[in-house]
């Protein structure tokens, strides 16, 4: 195996979830993991998969046995660990909290009825493409500071940012990083580009407030400001587009959440939490071991890659009753669709104002929402993600604006 091969051979799947149909619905394999061989190591991919709350949750809280330290190259909160990443993560929450993505709420609310006016008449709309992709890249260049005019070409940046590889060859891995490289630059002399008019003349957007954004004394560099919007354009559209997508993907395989959810409105910002709980936006997430440690009754070795498998955790019986069940209300709740520990998702608040407002807006213009019969779904090619590609439904229109 060259080189290439052995990197790309971290994203791709265990053996047991490369099918299609797995892909589409990995639950039962994870059950089985759970039962059989809760914390494993694949020869093949060399690393450690990890499947029960209890484990998952010990890996992710715990930064000092479990480092998320892997590419210095490109280095963001994902990556870094204490106390560098307490210091990015104060600064930037500055700029970030939920009083202020909260008041983002009526913009959210225009954005999704304009994408979704051109299709209440129709009956039909391609909800990936026309809804979940277009809202969160809208809501984060507004929130960046990117100017309008440039939205297309930010949308194609965000695109690139969360692709995959066409095939499991090296040719196409390499073609991708390549890729991803020069999107890299392009993204990064874009923001350097915007941080230079906002250092003259700020505006109320992240840039400028994390520009101006201080803790003792120390301000952010440019290239970690450069970083942190790449970081926010990449993962919040990722999560929020395929949040968005699994909640309807629910709806539809259980239309009697529909009706339930318009009589009980109050139950939907729950529901947003059993989507994150029952189809998680992030299925796994990775690690490396800082020192060997035991876990499970195995040994894993400093410097081993340790997968967290949250999608799993997220179904274990153990911490959640009835968890192959969809309970819109249920609660307590304690998934780990964000992740856990110092790393639990920065976008969370964003995510769900997003999840919430789409879901109520949805819900109060149609009904009969459905998969578009004998559509083939076609999941994201990631192990990480977990989500289709595309998801066209049709629907009754309940009210449509003359």
């Amino acid at each position: 195996m060259n080189q290439a091969t052995k990197k790309y051979a971290n994203y791709i799947p265990i053996r047991e979830l490369a099918a299609i149909e797995s892909q589409l619905s990995p639950f039962n394999v994870y059950d089985e993991m759970r039962e059989q061989t809760p914390v494993r190591y694949d020869e093949n991919r060399k690393c450690w998969d990890i499947f029960r709350y209890e484990d998952v949750q010990y890996v992710l809280k715990n930064p000092k046995l479990f480092s998320s330290q892997r590419n210095r190259a490109n280095e963001s909160m994902l990556t870094t660990d204490p106390p560098k990443h307490k210091q990015l993560r104060d600064l930037v929450n500055q700029a970030f909290t939920p009083r202020a993505i909260e008041a983002l709420a009526p913009r959210i609310q225009e954005i999704a009825d304009d994408l979704l006016a051109p299709h209440l008449a129709t009956g039909q709309i391609q909800m990936v493409h026309d809804l979940a992709t277009p809202l969160p890249v809208i809501v984060i260049a507004e929130l960046i500071g990117v100017p309008s005019s440039d939205r297309e070409r930010f949308k194609e940046w965000s695109d690139i940012q969360v692709k995959g590889a066409k095939n499991d060859s090296d040719e196409a891995f390499q073609e991708l990083m390549v890729e991803k490289a020069k999107n890299h630059e392009e993204l990064s002399s874009y923001f350097m580009n915007i941080m230079e008019q906002r250092r003259v003349l700020p505006e109320d957007d992240l840039i400028s407030l994390l520009l101006a954004a201080e803790i003792d004394g120390q301000k952010l560099t440019d290239k970690e400001i450069v970083g942190f919007c790449i970081l926010l354009l990449a993962a919040g559209n990722e999560t929020t587009t395929n949040l968005i997508t699994n909640a309807v993907r629910i709806l539809a395989e259980q239309p009697q959440l529909q009706q339930q959810l318009r009589e009980h409105p109050e139950m939907i910002q729950t529901a947003v939490e059993e989507t994150l709980r029952y189809y998680p936006p992030i299925v796994a997430i990775g690690r490396v071991a800082k020192e060997t440690v035991e876990l499970g009754g195995q040994t894993i070795q400093a410097g081993d890659q340790v997968i967290s498998w949250v999608g799993s955790a997220n179904r274990d019986e153990q911490k959640f009753a009835n968890a192959d069940s969809f309970i819109p209300d249920r609660k307590p709740n304690q998934h780990m669709g964000f992740g856990f520990g110092i790393h639990f998702c920065l976008g969370a608040p964003l995510a769900r104002l997003e999840g919430r407002v789409v879901l109520q807006t949805l819900l109060s213009h149609m009904d009969q929402i459905q998969l578009v019969p004998n559509t083939p779904l076609q999941p994201i090619q990631s192990a990480f993600v977990f989500g289709v590609k595309e998801y066209p439904v049709t629907f009754t229109p309940l009210h449509v604006n003359e």
